[in-house]
């Protein structure tokens, strides 16, 4: 499989998250061709402020290897990884971040700040962004909007990383 077939498994997965009501994001991490871990959004539905899909993802992972360190991995993902997440593959040693959106209120890779490549880590990640991006914003704004018109004043809880503003 290519970087193509991976991200469409991303985004399957971000619809999974969307459709039981979490923000719509997906990930898929992947060593030697495999898909070795997956998940999507789950804190809403978890009550765990950690349970992003890059979180999922790795935990999936590390169960499968039996191993906190996951080198030579790649992970697919649809929306740009915030700092909590950056922080966690950079400490599973993840080699490369391929993600679809960028964010730029909390993205970690280049949106909001880079935490992916900061020096005084011992390792960095290298990162390829913008992979269906369209899709996968539109995605995003597609749950917004439906969270807009469902919410009659917005709780300020979800914010919408594509525009920005509170969902």
């Amino acid at each position: 499989m290519n970087d193509a077939a991976f991200m469409e498994r991303a985004l399957a997965l971000a619809g999974v998250a969307a459709a039981r009501g979490e923000v719509p994001v997906g990930a898929v991490l992947v060593q030697d061709g495999e898909t070795i871990g997956e998940g999507h959004n789950q804190p809403i539905g978890t009550h765990d402020p950690s349970a992003h899909a890059e979180i999922i993802a790795l935990r999936a992972a590390g169960r499968h290897l039996g191993a906190y360190r996951l080198p030579g991995t790649t992970l697919y993902v649809s929306l740009e990884p915030c700092s909590m997440c950056v922080g966690a593959l950079i400490h599973a040693r993840v080699e490369r971040i391929v993600f679809a959106a960028s964010d730029p209120k909390t993205g970690a890779c280049g949106g909001a700040i880079s935490l992916h490549n900061d020096a005084t880590h011992n390792h960095q990640l290298s990162v390829d962004g913008g992979l269906m991006a369209e899709r996968s914003a539109e995605l995003l704004r597609g749950f917004f909007r439906s969270r807009r018109r469902s919410t009659p004043s917005p709780s300020g809880l979800i914010q919408d990383p594509v525009r920005g503003d509170a969902g």
